[in-house]
């Protein structure tokens, strides 16, 4: 199946990206591609280092007439975000990604495809691996574990990279020029909660939120898609009232940068109660449903009998964290007021897992400015501490604030016009690149970022343009060749 993969043109990157994918590399678990990795440089006799925390650093002498230009770091992450559907069966943990090609786009069959940021790295290793491409000295600097925390970025040391200008290949849209991004923060709230046995009169359910777009949670946060988070705990919020429902279990969503698509709940209700329970929770899934016809056209709210739980929630607990979960926000909280259709602020509610007496309720706030990142922050803490949670914050990591004066950024942008007869989209972002991270370290160095059309990162939608991919890979070679001189 990857086969036809590796006749895709450019070929070097696609061979390298195909060779990437065959290597299970999730967030946390980077030990076989940080190896793959320092194997490749090591191979091609290039000084090859692995720091630390786990980056893998290789470094390749400029090609002859181009000793005088400034070195260049060439910088993509390693790890990617392992998302499949639930009828998928696939272990990330021993299997490659199975791609398929359909029209203009590479697809990967029912997960992510690691093309967010496998192409970034494929295109490095196809550079450094050239024996006929012009360009200056490169230092290649992959990171690690960029998707659940940016430690990589954050472990590296100021004194590993000599380059002057960064060439960042985390951005998903081929016009567009990244010169900032958003900074964020891992806000966590839980709580231990007794569990309370099953009444007799009491009969089961399962309730089923699925067939969302899910997507990446700072790219896509803009698009009024549907959380299942929120979505569960709508149908959920006055079930006690109306039909005694009682929540056993909860499992939703899974990692903070993914917008979760799937939702299921167990719960109890009076036996007595079952036809309005019904019909009530059809009526309700069908405003839903009205409501995201647009946006979420394959949303689906299931309900089936189930066994009945053996223990169920606290009533008081219950009450709680579904009035919690209905205050807490998400979505877009502020738009910038300096960047035109900049989303500034926002958060995810990402994971909400309760059972066995156990709550944990995960989200990520992002911001592109600090002050409002920590002012939404609080807000969700003052949410869940009302009703009794411990809330921990996490992870933060600031934002890349944007240099309009960058040199690279005017080679870049006139290159790109000259390429394509039309201006290049600059702009800042509001995903989570490292180049804010990095730049603490290395605050002189000129940074930029860019890559190919990637839709629906982060979740088994994920898709590459082939055609894209293409232009993409001419401009690398370009901007190389026209790397300002020392």
């Amino acid at each position: 199946m990857n086969s036809e993969i590796r006749q895709l043109e450019p070929k070097a990157v696609w061979n390298k990206f195909a060779d990437l994918n065959a290597v299970p590399r999730a967030s946390k678990k980077e030990e076989r591609v940080i190896a793959f990795m320092k194997a490749f440089g090591e191979d091609l006799g290039l000084e090859t280092i692995v720091d630390e925390v786990g980056n893998v650093i290789i470094k390749k002498p400029a090609t002859k007439g181009m000793e005088n230009k400034t070195t260049v770091v060439m910088q993509s992450h390693l790890d990617m975000v392992h998302q499949k559907n639930n009828d998928t069966v696939f272990d990330f943990d021993t299997q490659g990604i199975e791609m398929f090609v359909e029209g203009d786009w590479v697809k990967a069959k029912g997960t992510t495809l690691g093309a967010d940021n496998g192409l970034g790295v494929a295109t490095i290793m196809a550079v450094l691996e050239s024996k006929d491409i012009p360009h200056p000295a490169i230092e290649a600097l992959f990171t690690i574990d960029e998707e659940t925390g940016m430690t990589g970025a954050m472990g590296l040391k100021g004194d590993v990279l000599s380059g002057g200008i960064l060439l960042n290949l985390d951005t998903e849209e081929d016009d567009e020029i990244g010169v900032g991004c958003a900074g964020g923060i891992d806000v966590t709230a839980t709580r231990i909660y007794k569990e309370e046995e099953t009444p007799e009169f009491k009969i089961g359910f399962q309730i089923t939120v699925k067939g969302l777009q899910g997507g990446h949670s700072g790219m896509q946060i803009h698009e009024g898609l549907g959380n299942a988070n929120k979505i569960m705990n709508r149908l959920l919020f006055d079930g006690f009232e109306n039909y005694g429902l009682r929540i056993s279990e909860i499992d939703g969503g899974g990692l903070r940068n993914a917008i979760p698509r799937e939702s299921k709940a167990i719960v109890a209700i009076d036996a007595i109660h079952e036809n309005a329970f019904l019909m009530e929770i059809a009526l309700l899934s069908n405003v839903i449903k009205t409501e995201f016809k647009t946006t979420e056209p394959n949303l689906t709210i299931d309900v089936t009998k189930c066994d009945t739980p053996k223990a169920i929630m606290d009533l008081g607990v219950q009450e709680g964290i579904t009035r919690a979960l209905y205050a807490a926000f998400n979505g877009v909280y502020r738009m910038s007021a300096d960047i035109p259709n900049l989303v500034e602020t926002s958060n995810n509610i990402a994971r909400v897992s309760i059972k066995e007496g156990q709550i944990n309720i995960a989200c990520l706030t992002r911001s592109s400015v600090e002050s409002s990142k920590m002012d939404l922050a609080n807000t969700l803490r003052a949410t869940f501490e009302l009703t009794g949670c411990e809330v921990e914050f996490s992870g933060s990591y600031p934002g890349w604030q944007p240099n309009m004066d960058s040199s690279i950024l005017k080679v870049m942008a006139k290159l790109y016009e000259d390429m394509n007869e039309e201006k290049p989209h600059v702009a800042a972002c509001h995903a989570g690149l490292e180049c804010g991270i990095l730049g603490q370290n290395y605050p002189n160095m000129d940074m930029i970022s860019f890559g190919p059309n990637i839709k629906g990162a982060h979740s088994p939608d994920e898709r590459a343009q082939i055609s894209s991919v293409q232009k993409f890979w001419t401009f690398v070679l370009e901007i190389l060749k026209q790397i300002p001189e020392n």
